[in-house]
């Protein structure tokens, strides 16, 4: 039986940060002292982030989080792994904790109703309910729920222009959902500043749904944002949504191209992955640059010379000092 010893935690939290700049240093280096690996990003507006790590070490990191009391409420959707799901830990400041054009927008004040997983089961199929897809493109054609409405959109900060392809349905119970929760918290309030009046949002994202309640009616799998790519959500009632890139074949295998030019994430068959050595198409097949294939379509990126520390610009508190930067 296949060893489970560590936990993937996905997180987000809105929350006033004055210095982001010296809490970044003291989150980096906690993350550094406990072997703790991901994604972070660090705002004025709050926390997001994708972690891994032993599971002990990440109870340390999450009672961390905890001991702040500007994120004693955070909640964490907790899987668990075989081994890491991230080769770096990046901690890096940025305008907001979600890329979005929607800025002025101050979850802590408006966003949409917040229902609990068994609550959005059991109003996802009334019949004055409509749900919401608030992902890009690449994440919804992957997997979605059952009758979701999809939106054409490459990027999050492209959701509010398209919006206004949904005032027909004004007068619904409108259900957002996204993969962890996070693009719902401005998109609902978005929303609700559009005039929609009956707005929710799936607490917890997809990742919860699956935890809590089996993932029930979500079809196809969920893109995540480790080096896992995909991850199967639906445990009752599971089924594939997503065709190979080349050939059309009904298929939810996940490749990143091997073209590092392209480098897109696509579903592409085992076949066709074959045939095309990773690549996505004749003309990546055949750059001078694309990479060799071993029959799963995953890159491990180079960490050659990785400073873990990278980054760090004064740490007076700990008495650290560094000369690289991001």
């Amino acid at each position: 039986m296949e060893n489970k010893d560590y936990s993937i935690l996905l997180y987000y939290c809105y929350a006033d940060i004055e210095d982001t700049e010296a809490y970044r240093e003291e989150h980096h280096l906690f993350c550094i002292e406990n072997n703790i690996r991901g994604r972070i990003i660090i705002s004025s507006e709050g926390l997001n982030g994708t972690v891994s790590g032993f599971k002990e070490d990440c109870e340390k990191y999450m009672k961390y989080i905890h001991s702040d009391a500007r994120f004693a409420k955070t909640e964490f959707k907790v899987e668990d792994h075989d081994k890491h799901a991230f080769t770096k830990i990046h901690v890096r400041v940025k305008p907001e904790i979600v890329h979005s054009s929607l800025r002025h927008i101050d979850p802590k004040v408006k966003t949409g109703k917040h229902l609990a997983p068994a609550e959005f089961k059991a109003l996802k199929d009334q019949e004055d309910v409509v749900i919401l897809d608030v992902r890009s493109n690449y994440e919804h054609e992957l997997g979605r729920f059952k009758n979701a409405i999809t939106l054409d959109i490459d990027n999050f900060r492209d959701f509010p222009e398209k919006v206004k392809e949904l005032e027909h349905l004004k007068g619904k119970k409108v259900l957002t959902y996204c993969t962890g929760g996070i693009k719902c918290e401005k998109a609902s309030a978005f929303l609700l500043d559009q005039g929609f009046e009956d707005v929710y949002q799936l607490h917890g994202g997809i990742i919860k749904y699956g935890l809590e309640a089996g993932g029930e009616d979500f079809e196809g799998k969920c893109y995540v944002f480790d080096n896992r790519i995909a991850v199967d959500v639906n445990k009752v009632n599971p089924t594939i949504v997503s065709q190979c890139h080349v050939c059309g074949v009904a298929c939810d295998r996940m490749v990143n191209c091997a073209n590092p030019k392209c480098n897109e994430h696509l579903p592409i068959c085992e076949k066709c992955g074959w045939e095309l050595e990773g690549a996505c198409s004749p003309e990546c097949k055949d750059h001078p640059e694309k990479r060799p294939y071993d029959g799963t379509g995953y890159y491990q990126k180079n960490t050659n010379g990785y400073n873990p520390y990278k980054g760090f610009v004064r740490l007076d508190k700990y008495k650290l000092k560094q000369e690289t930067h991001d």
